[in-house]
């Protein structure tokens, strides 16, 4: 959904004029890598939106509205694509999340994304998106439409921050991502709690029958990675291995800690 021409000029002034992308405000990409614990590399880099001067993403998402969310949910993808290829991510995947209420046909909206990797070398089939639970999806069958196509175009698909959203086990029941990622709260202190070790292996049993890679989120302690691991989960992200780096890639994440 485009703004009007009156808001398009509005954003213009907002940006003093600077801002290409046609939002009103700029951004760029933190990175965060997503490390295999077992092989000791990096699995995958997650963009993550943040302002020019490190702004956290907070603040950029409470710049979009309903009009300007498609052009953002683009522009993230777009830019995304250009700092990774830039950045030199090797043979690790990228990771973007994406706004499934933003996307109205996902033939039409994965175009920007081709045309990026294309443009840029990436390869398409080292790209991942997520979408994440915590953001109510308003048609679950337009959603699943989305991740059908996604994986058509040879694309990896993920549901970010699982356990923790509107949907749960019912979002899993409707259709099956490459990937679901753990969230913190499940993880995070998951050593001296019992019911979440429970409950995370129930989850795991799940994706074993299903075929879906697990990933743990939020790890920040060497007890809760070893409790992860020894539950069968060898993708791991947080601050004991990396802190979002802003456009740069921890290459070398702190492994020799976990």
């Amino acid at each position: 959904m485009a703004a009007d021409d009156n808001g398009a000029k509005r954003n213009a002034k907002g940006c003093g004029g600077q801002c290409a992308n046609g939002l009103g405000f700029d951004f760029t990409m933190a990175f965060q890598p997503i490390v295999n614990v077992e092989a000791g590399n990096v699995w995958a880099h997650e963009a993550l939106v943040r302002g020019k001067e490190g702004q956290g993403a907070g603040w950029i998402l409470g710049q979009v509205t309903e009009d300007n969310r498609y052009a953002f949910d683009q522009s993230c993808r777009i830019k995304a694509i250009e700092l990774a290829a830039r950045l030199g991510m090797g043979d690790a995947r990228l990771s973007i999340n994406f706004l499934p209420n933003a996307v109205y046909k996902a033939e039409t909206c994965i175009r920007a994304t081709l045309e990026a990797a294309a443009r840029t070398g990436f390869p398409p089939d080292r790209i991942v998106f997520e979408v994440t639970e915590n953001e109510r999806v308003v048609d679950q069958a337009h959603l699943k439409s989305i991740f059908r196509e996604y994986k058509r175009q040879g694309f990896l698909t993920a549901i970010d921050d699982f356990g923790a959203g509107y949907s749960g086990l019912n979002l899993l029941a409707e259709f099956q991502p490459d990937v679901i990622k753990l969230d913190m709260e499940l993880t995070r202190g998951i050593d001296q709690d019992r019911p979440r070790r429970s409950i995370v292996k129930a989850i795991l049993g799940v994706c074993q029958d299903l075929g879906i890679t697990p990933v743990a989120e939020g790890v920040e302690t060497r007890e809760e990675s070893l409790v992860l691991r020894d539950l069968g989960i060898t993708l791991m992200q947080g601050y004991l291995y990396a802190r979002p780096s802003l456009e740069s890639l921890v290459t070398e994440p702190a492994l020799a800690t976990a």
